[in-house]
Parts: C-alpha cells; sequence; structure tokens
C-alpha cells in the first residue's frame, strides 16, 4: 500500500467518524473550535501539498480523464450546497456575505472551516 493510499484511507476513516458523531450528537449549534481545528489541519496540509505539488498541481488530476472531472464537479457542487446552507446563518449574525463567498470560493473546504468556525462563534456571542 502507498502512502499516497494510506492518505486515503485515513480521510475515509475520519470522514466516518465525522458522519458517526454528527449522526449522534444532538447539539443544534457547531463548535467553533472544533472548526477552527479543522480549518488549521487541512490548512497545513494543503501548504504541504502545495509545496510539493506546486500551486497548480490539482489541474492534472481534475482534467485529465472522466473521473477527475467528475470529482472536480461535485467539489464545486458540494461547495455551493455549503455557501446555500451556511450563508443565510451568516448573514443573520452580521458576516460580510462577499468576502466570505470569495474565500471559499477560492480554497473551498478550507475556507467553509473557517466561515463556520466564524459563524458558530458569532452564533455563540448572540446566544450569550
Amino acid at each position: 500500500m502507498t502512502n499516497f493510499e494510506i492518505l486515503a484511507l485515513a480521510g475515509v476513516a475520519a470522514g466516518v467518524l465525522v458522519m458517526i458523531t454528527l449522526a449522534v450528537t444532538k447539539t443544534e449549534r457547531g463548535n467553533p473550535l472544533m472548526a477552527a481545528m479543522l480549518f488549521g489541519g487541512f490548512a497545513a496540509f494543503t501548504a504541504v501539498a502545495i509545496w510539493i505539488e506546486g500551486p497548480m498541481g490539482f489541474i492534472p488530476n481534475h482534467t485529465s480523464n472522466l473521473l477527475g472531472v467528475q470529482v472536480w464537479y461535485d467539489l464545486v457542487m458540494s461547495v455551493g450546497i455549503a455557501l446555500f446552507f451556511i450563508l443565510p446563518r451568516a448573514r443573520a449574525v452580521g458576516m460580510n456575505a462577499i468576502p466570505w463567498i470569495i474565500f471559499v470560493g477560492l480554497t473551498a473546504s478550507i475556507g467553509l472551516f473557517a466561515m463556520a468556525a466564524r459563524l458558530f462563534w458569532l452564533e455563540q456571542q448572540t446566544e450569550a
């Protein structure tokens, strides 16, 4: 098994753990610290990948065959769906949508984690 296959399996395991946690947790508000930690961890991992592969290293992954393009479309649609659900809550607590949309558009999940951390923190401040 290659290092990349191990990393992919670790991602699957982490995703399953997150899904199980979400399924059994009954809280109505998100955890800003957890979202911030996910932002930091994934941003660091992405920085290493960009350092090693170059800033345009993702292009061959998403343009070399139909499955690569399908994964690209899936990423774009997932980010759009996430913004569809998160933006009304963000606006309700006074977040300026345009800078966040740009940040998420440029960084996908990294921006979503940062946006969620800020949103969850603002929601906690509003409740307090």
